[in-house]
């Protein structure tokens, strides 16, 4: 039986000092910018994209130094999305992580320029593994088509477009939105430890999209019953801004069902997984039931 909280740990604290690696290298002209760009890089948070592609890793067998640089440009280019999502222009909020915005900070100037040079600082990483060989070459296209126009840029814009008032909505539209705006940068960690290991495993990517799903629903979920503190950014926005969400469309109660309901999937595929799955089991378990 396993320690579900000791391992992740394990993880995240070697996902960190592989960033600390990074960030002790970076030296920017300004120092300004490179100081924005690592207050909210090393900001903490749950780095459960960083510890899925860990997680997903030892389920295949693949050595951590393989994923480790894919790991760090998918949490750049999140923190990126981070930083602008937390905008005037998108979301409007003052807190990401219980600490200022990375624009009541530094300003708006300047926190849009950190998320631009974390999002290039991404592809940079992308590119040096890019010459290793026709696998990394296809990893970074697959994270480069999570995060762009037909990943989670789409599913911003579509949530910008449907939270403007009189715009009919369906579950369709919905689920254009979560898999697009969170579930892509969810599946890119599953998909990439796939792509990198040789090894087809179509199940662990219905896992990994799977898990984007419920990770939005329960999100959904703590924009209303969250607290402020736990959570370290502001609750209660999406049904201030008219947002489109599970709690939205079906009410508090059916989006608790339907991430019941998600979760269970998640399991399912699972079972048919073969290798040690235990943790990643857990790691549902552990969404589903988050309260951050």
């Amino acid at each position: 039986m396993i320690d579900f909280n000791l391992l992740y740990d394990r993880y995240v604290n070697e996902f960190e000092t592989y960033a600390n690696t990074y960030a002790d290298k970076l030296h920017t002209k300004p120092e300004l910018l490179g100081e924005s760009m690592l207050y909210s890089l090393l900001n903490g948070g749950k780095r459960i994209r960083p510890v899925l592609a860990l997680a997903c890793a030892d389920v295949l067998a693949l050595p951590h130094e393989e994923v480790l640089p894919y790991a760090l440009a998918l949490e750049m280019i999140h923190t990126y999305s981070l930083i602008h999502d937390d905008l005037p222009a998108m979301d409007n909020d003052d807190y990401r992580r219980g600490k200022l915005s990375s624009h009541k900070k530094f300003g708006e100037d300047n926190a849009i320029l950190a998320g631009d040079g974390l999002l290039n600082e991404a592809y940079a990483l992308c590119f040096q593994q890019c010459l290793k060989g026709e696998k990394y070459v296809l990893a970074s296209s697959f994270l480069n088509e999570c995060a762009g126009v037909y990943g989670m840029i789409a599913g911003q814009s579509a949530d910008l477009y449907y939270s403007q008032e009189n715009k009919d909505v369906s579950e369709e539209e919905l689920a254009y939105i979560h898999e697009h705006k969170t579930g892509k940068l969810l599946l890119a960690p599953v998909a990439i430890v796939g792509i990198l290991s040789g090894k087809a495993y179509l199940a662990l990517e219905r896992f990994g999209k799977l898990l984007g799903l419920l990770f939005q629903i329960t999100d959904d979920i703590l924009d209303v019953t969250g607290d402020s503190k736990q959570l370290g950014k502001t609750v209660g926005k999406d049904e201030k801004e008219n947002k489109l969400t599970y709690v939205k469309l079906y009410g508090l109660e059916g989006a608790k069902v339907r991430a019941d309901m998600c979760a269970k999937d998640c399991l399912a595929v699972l079972e048919g997984i073969d290798g040690e799955t235990d943790f990643l089991k857990e790691l549902v378990q552990y969404v589903l039931k988050r309260s951050n």
